[in-house]
Parts: C-alpha cells; structure tokens; sequence
C-alpha cells in the first residue's frame, strides 16, 4: 500500500496495464465467440488463434529493441492510439465473408501488442526504486490476472448484448483510456541509442549465449514454454477426460486458476517483497511444478474434482512468486539501454516453444496420454527452477546502478 500511496507514475503504470488488458480479453473472448458464430468454422477459430500468436513469435525481439532506441512513455501512448484505431474496421464485418477482416484486425493488434510488454516492463525500474521492483512486478503482473477476470466476462456479456459493436466500442475506450494515463507518466531521462536498430537487434541476441544471466533466463522460458503449450492444450481434455467434469467444471478450474494467481501476487507484494529474485524465480517454480505433478497425477488412484481446485489454486502462490522473480531479473541482468532487448527475446522464446508444446500435445497427447504429457510439463517446471538456482550459484550478474534509482513521486 505504500508503494501504491507514494508512487503515483507507478499507480498510473499499473491502472493503464490493467484497464488495457481488460480491453484486450474483452476482445479476445469476443471474436473468439463471435467468429465461430459468423462461420461456424473451427478452422477459422484456429487461424484466428495462430495470426494473434505468431506476432510474439516473429516480432518480439525486435519489438524489445524499439523499447530501448525510442521513448518508452510516447511509445506506449502511440500504440495504445494505433491500436484503438486498428479496431474500428471491426464495425463494418457483417458476413463470413468479411472474416478476413477480422483476421486483419488480430494481426494489427498482435504485432503492435508485442510492443507493449517490454516497453512497460523496460519503463517500471525507472518509476520504481530497486528495493521495491520485486513487489511492483507482483503487483504488476495481477493486473494481468484481475483482467482476464474482468475482460473475459465482459467480452462474454458484450457479444451476446451488443455484437461486435460493443466488444470495439469497449476496447477502443480501454486503450483511449490507457493511453491518456501513460502521456502523463514522468519517465527518467534516457541516452539515445549509438547502434542502428539492426546492430542493436543482433547484439541482443548475441547476449544470449555470451551473457550467463541472460542465457539462463533464456533456458528458463524454453523449458516452461513448452510445459504451457502443452497445458494450454490439455486442460480442457484434462478436466473433462481424466476428471470426468464438464463444460461448468472446466470454467471452475480456469476461475481456481485465475484467484489462485490473484491470491499469490498479493502474498509476493506484502510478505515475500524483499526476498531476492533468484531465489523467488527458482523456488517458486520448483514447488509451482511439484504442486502441478501433484495435481496431474492424483486423479490416478481418486479422480475427484475438488482436489484439482484446491491444488491448482495453491499453485498460484510459487507461480505468482516465479512470475515477479523473472521479472525483476529480466529488468536488472543488463544495463537499461538493453532491457527492452532482453526482455523482448525472452518474450519469443517463450511464444515459439509454446506453439511447440500445442503442437507437441496435439500430436502425443493420444499415444502417451493427458496425464503424461502434463506431468512432463510439471517435471519440467522441477527441472527449470534447479537450474535457474544452480546457475545463479555458479555465475550470476546484475548492475547495481538498478538498486540505485530513485523512487519518481
């Protein structure tokens, strides 16, 4: 509550994030609905999926490169603007023919989306002092949570009350919205960049196999790319398959899943703040995939449902741990100039190894089963957490100039 009291950039950042995201799963639950309505085609419903995805694949690195050549706060403002634009030709889709608009439109968003994560999360250790990074990344990754609460239930509600005009009328206001908070943030000053973006682009990517930090952030998001491919895939067939539940159990389990990671985020900002990152990120995955292992293997000898809500839900709080601890560390492993960079790359390669885990459980999830291939993804999270822990033992470096900025406001 004092970092939320005494910072008021730093509340902005986080009410901008959050009232955009709701936006964001407003629309995505919407057009998802609304184009299986429009064609009554999974394959379009699948292509609508891929075209949002494949942006973080291809564009996020670069997109991290931009984060650091340009203004970070007119670069959030600017695509808040371009994306509340992009959706406006959603209005004039009437028939299945036209859903090549709709595809259109996810692309617009999605490439343009991959701007924003790393812009904020390069933005954030200027606003906020080292000693409290930890706590404001926690914070900040529940906006993401409390979102996709909110938004998914809008989107749900504004299809059915309005159509398609209303999921645009509500997202674009979310980004208006967005965009007028971040214009007033008072960002630190900046150098500018001395390298063209190529060069910058290249030295990034070079970061992660020179950088020991940097490699074993890299590491980390290949292995648990893959284990949330494969999640996102199996749950579903999890819960109706292996627990026997239905379409109302799968929405409880998603709900358990979301309240759980609300839950841990506020555990991490008020009682885990001061713990150190590493620790948070290696610990934190290694009992966040223990508690999974437990989760996915328990229906083997009683497949009640209950046990899932409950497992799934503790799990937030190790998850909420890891996701502020990989935070903070992506922010502080190199100097300022390159944290969009950095952040970006990690960015892709946990959007490229996920597509490998859909694809993965897609095509293994008959021949060795649900429960195996989600255990896999639970053995790995085990495996990512004692290797972030043991790389950190063996070579690790931050810049303490992060430790040093001054709190703004």
């Amino acid at each position: 509550m004092a970092l939320l009291r005494g910072n008021r950039d730093f509340r902005r950042l986080l009410l901008a994030s959050l009232v955009s995201q709701t936006g964001d799963w407003v629309v995505s639950t919407g057009l998802a609905f609304h184009v299986y309505q429009l064609t009554g085609s999974t394959l379009s419903s699948a292509i609508m999926l891929l075209v949002t995805r494949l942006p973080d694949v291809l564009f996020g690195s670069l997109a991290g490169v931009l984060a650091d050549r340009w203004d970070r706060r007119r670069l959030l403002v600017a695509t808040d603007l371009l994306l509340a634009a992009g959706l406006l030709p959603l209005l004039v889709v009437r028939g299945p023919d036209q859903v090549w608009i709709v595809y259109a439109v996810a692309l617009w968003s999605g490439v343009l989306g991959t701007l924003l994560a790393p812009a904020q999360k390069a933005l954030l250790p200027g606003l906020v002092a080292g000693s409290r990074l930890v706590p404001a990344n926690a914070l900040h990754a529940q906006s993401g949570q409390v979102a996709r609460l909110l938004g998914a239930a809008l989107g749900g509600v504004a299809v059915t009350a309005g159509g398609l005009p209303a999921i645009v009328l509500l997202d674009v206001t979310s980004f208006l919205i967005s965009a007028a908070l971040q214009a007033t943030l008072r960002a630190p000053a900046r150098s500018a960049a001395v390298t063209s973006v190529g060069g910058q682009w290249v030295s990034g990517l070079r970061l992660a196999g020179t950088d020991p930090g940097v490699r074993s952030l890299v590491v980390y998001m290949v292995i648990t790319g893959l284990g949330e491919g494969i999640f996102a895939t199996l749950a579903a067939p999890f819960v109706a398959d292996v627990l026997g539940g239905g379409a109302d159990a799968y929405g409880v389990f998603v709900s358990a899943q979301a309240v759980g990671g609300l839950v841990g985020g506020l555990v991490v900002a008020v009682a885990l703040g001061r713990a150190g990152p590493r620790a948070l990120l290696g610990w934190g995955t290694v009992v966040f995939g223990v508690l999974d292992l437990a989760l996915f293997a328990y229906p083997l000898v009683a497949p009640a449902l209950w046990p899932a809500l409950v497992l799934i839900a503790l799990a937030g709080v190790p998850a909420a741990a890891a996701t502020a601890g990989f935070a903070t560390l992506a922010q502080t492993v190199t100097a300022d100039d390159r944290r969009g960079g950095v952040i970006g790359l990690l960015g892709s390669a946990q959007a490229a190894t996920s597509l490998g885990g859909m694809a993965l459980a897609g095509v293994l999830g008959g021949p060795v089963g649900i429960v195996a291939m989600l255990c896999l993804h639970g053995g790995g999270l085990v495996v990512a957490g004692l290797l972030v822990l043991a790389l950190g033992r063996s070579r690790s470096r931050t810049f303490p100039t992060v430790s040093g900025e001054a709190d703004v406001g």
